[in-house]
């Protein structure tokens, strides 16, 4: 990451609107009667409501989903004793990451009170305000008793994130560092540098996750904590079971374990050295962690390290955490954050560092493939699987401990709201996975040595929506997939050109001779054309010995679509092919049709194109509602291209008169409801939201979606391939892992209706 400079971080915060953070009204306010309910004297009918049953607050205001982030500035990121004033950037800071990462708002709170009595009357003053309150930058020991005076005597979730945090964090890290280095933790060696808040709740959750205390080694300004130390609070004494005093370096010696949270640059390359085999280094300290990620690395090639830092691997970054924890404590209202909540964030955060990463991370850290080993114990904070992972085990574990007010009834429901919240949710992408893992599919991937074709394949397999089919040279492919940590057990290699096919080359060649040998294919030539992979992948499907096939990452579109058509050819009922590409868009999927085959079609063929399209759409569960675009509205203006679409209406309302179709039309009456029914209220789509797009020409229906795609960086699925017999789809050039993962699910879909 570039360093920061000072100016550019002080213009971020005051250029435009001072600081990062507003409120935004969340009902209408447009009219005076908005405002007369949202103020007085609607807002009268709710305060009765709360005034007869207290916990209607939950119902009528925001309570339930706003936390405080209340600090007294004693202790800031390490800056010290700073004040209040000086901490609200910070505090502002943490709102930002509470709602970005959990949809969780925020007040953020700066309380001029050192004194721990003063905060503690002041923050359960103000608390019937939230539904949680995360404490920060408190200095310790008064941290300990603050948070330990508050969660006694208020009933809403609240934790000192400094403590925790990283205790959670850490705690999630280690274990997988443990697993990696195969030991256990009852046996570790662990010496901690740092005794403040947060390194003794490490320690604390060390211990509760199966560590030793006598086998914890705690060094704090002094030097090692021992029983011979006197004027120790009660935090520190619990650490305090050592009898000889050790100096770190010689603490060092055969250690399994380095945990740091005081300094930089206080360890070197020999203590290093003198750590047992597969030694784990947490050095936490920032900026500067106690020994620089390089110097650790080259003293030990068999070392397991985390920073606190974005620029190396695995940074143990609170964010992980926090967000996601009180999103499940506040989904059941508990009444507090308990040691079973915050065990059952450890063990979520562990779990899903070892499930294969999605390709949006990786593209996000500019990585080729991020998985699970020694540059990858703890997931990166911009997972988005995180708020579904970590969230619901929170949740869980409030209501097995009895703390949840508001128990969760359905899970599955939870996770698709919790998706939701971050936009993450996509309900038609989520509908055809569910339908396609109902019954997968054998899919054909014809340019397996390609890293995005494997690692697409990978998704495919390891979310049961298909049985994936590898076509090319078998050591390429397994080397491929080697290099990338690609693990497809028992998966079905095929290379074309192996002498071991060559049966199958001859009786795939016969039969595409049969079905050639009067349009100038020779016998020789048709077995010859075998050893091409979409050739024969394509006989695979018709034959079949496989039901889909996606081909087209690295080939242009008339190379996989011509042995398609000439292969397994075109529905009976379709008459011809078309292409359709879907767009993820707020307003939800748009259909877009013809796009990639059809330079001009008649009107006849308009027809067609829509009829596939229709039929296409309600085999994904969605209602089509089909506008026929063009520059005119109605017969507003003559041309080719209208007159054709006009035409084409006709037919349809013909053929299909329930099917919901108009136009022609330009496209923002199509798109704008308020607009078609003020001046085209005779149409059948007066009163619909249109969701399917019949374009007149190619260049069009091209045009359109391409930019469509870039300007409102909707998520394109497709082409799909319309009207051929089986199920045979082509990829763009180039195309990510997300958008062949869902390609590879409307094939699947497609295959199971053929």
């Amino acid at each position: 990451m570039a360093k920061i400079r000072k100016q550019e971080a002080l213009d971020y915060h005051s250029t435009g609107r001072p600081g990062k953070i507003e409120v935004i009204p969340s009902k209408p306010y447009s009219s005076q009667r908005d405002l007369s309910l949202a103020y007085s004297p609607g807002v009268a009918e709710p305060c009765l409501r709360i005034a007869d049953n207290k916990e209607d607050v939950y119902k009528y205001t925001a309570k339930g989903n706003l936390v405080a982030v209340i600090s007294n500035g004693t202790a800031v990121l390490g800056l010290g004793d700073i004040g209040p004033e000086a901490s609200k950037p910070v505090m502002e800071g943490k709102g930002l990451l509470f709602k970005i990462f959990a949809d969780i708002d925020v007040f953020d709170i700066e309380v001029d009170a050192s004194d721990p009595e003063q905060f503690i009357q002041t923050v359960k003053a103000i608390a019937p305000t939230f539904g949680g309150i995360n404490l920060e930058d408190i200095k310790a020991p008064e941290a300990f008793e603050i948070e330990r005076r508050l969660k006694e005597e208020l009933d809403i979730p609240l934790m000192h994130d400094d403590q925790h945090g990283t205790a959670i964090i850490s705690s999630a890290a280690l274990l997988n560092a443990l697993e990696l280095a195969k030991k256990k933790i009852g046996r570790v060696k662990i010496v901690v540098s740092g005794a403040g808040a947060s390194a003794i709740s490490c320690a604390k959750l060390y211990v509760a996750l199966g560590a030793k205390r006598e086998n914890i080694f705690m060094f704090d300004s002094k030097g090692l904590i021992t029983k011979n130390r006197e004027g120790l609070d009660e935090h520190k004494s619990l650490f305090a079971l050592h009898a000889k005093d050790l100096t770190l370096d010689q603490a060092l010696k055969g250690a399994d374990v380095f945990l740091g949270l005081s300094k930089g640059n206080i360890v070197s390359k020999d203590m290093i050295k003198s750590m047992a085999k597969d030694p784990i280094v947490f050095a936490l300290a920032n900026p500067d962690p106690e020994i620089a990620y390089r110097d650790a690395m080259s003293a030990r090639k068999d070392l397991i390290m985390a920073t606190g830092r974005s620029d190396h691997p695995n940074q143990v970054n609170n964010v992980l955490g926090f967000p996601f924890i009180f999103r499940g404590a506040l989904d059941v209202r508990a009444t507090c954050i308990n040691e079973e909540m915050k065990l059952a964030a450890v063990h979520a955060i562990a779990a899903l560092a070892k499930e294969t990463v999605p390709e949006e991370v990786n593209e996000a850290y500019g990585d080729k493939n991020i998985y699970f080993g020694r540059e990858q114990f703890i997931p990166k904070p911009l997972d988005p699987r995180l708020i579904y992972y970590v969230a619901p085990a929170v949740a869980k574990a409030a209501m097995e401990s009895g703390v949840a007010r508001s128990p969760i009834k359905d899970w599955d429901a939870y996770e698709a709201e919790l998706k939701n919240r971050l936009g993450l949710d996509n309900k038609f992408v989520r509908n055809i996975t569910e339908k396609a893992t109902r019954n997968p599919k054998r899919v054909v991937f014809a340019e397996a040595d390609n890293y995005k074709i494997l690692k697409a394949a990978l998704t495919a397999y390891e979310e049961g929506i298909a049985t994936p089919i590898l076509l090319g040279k078998r050591e390429r492919i397994l080397s491929t997939m080697e290099e990338n940590n690609i693990e497809m057990p028992d998966v079905v290699i095929v290379d074309p050109k192996s002498e071991d096919q060559e049966e199958k080359r001859n009786e795939f060649g016969q039969a595409f001779f049969e079905k050639r040998k009067r349009k100038g294919v020779t016998e020789y030539e048709a077995i010859q054309l075998m050893r091409d992979r979409n050739h024969f992948g394509a006989m695979m499907v018709e034959k079949g010995e496989a039901d889909a096939m996606i081909s087209g990452i690295t080939r242009n579109y008339k190379d996989v679509i011509r042995p398609a058509l000439q292969i397994v050819g075109v529905e009976k009922d379709a008459g011809r092919v078309a292409g359709m590409y879907i767009l993820m868009t707020k307003r939800g999927p748009m259909f877009l049709a013809d796009t990639t085959v059809n330079v001009d079609p008649t009107a006849e063929d308009i027809a067609t194109i829509t009829e596939l399209v229709a039929k296409t759409v309600r085999r994904f569960k969605v209602i089509p509602k089909i506008a026929l675009l063009g520059y005119s509205n109605f017969g507003s203006a003559p041309g080719k291209d209208p007159n054709k679409m006009r035409d084409a209406v006709e037919i349809l309302h013909e053929r299909n008169p329930s099917l919901c179709v108009d136009g022609e039309v330009q496209a923002n009456f199509a798109l704008n409801n308020e607009l078609m029914q003020e001046k085209f209220s005779f149409s059948t789509l007066a009163n619909k939201s249109v969701n399917t797009l019949i374009f007149p020409n190619l260049s069009a229906g091209n045009i359109a979606y391409k930019m469509m795609q870039e300007m409102t960086e909707a998520e394109a699925i497709g082409p799909v391939l319309l009207g051929l017999k089986k199920s045979i789809h082509v990829l763009q050039l180039g195309s990510s892992v997300r958008e062949i993962v869902n390609m590879v699910k409307i094939a699947v879909v497609d295959a199971q209706s053929k």
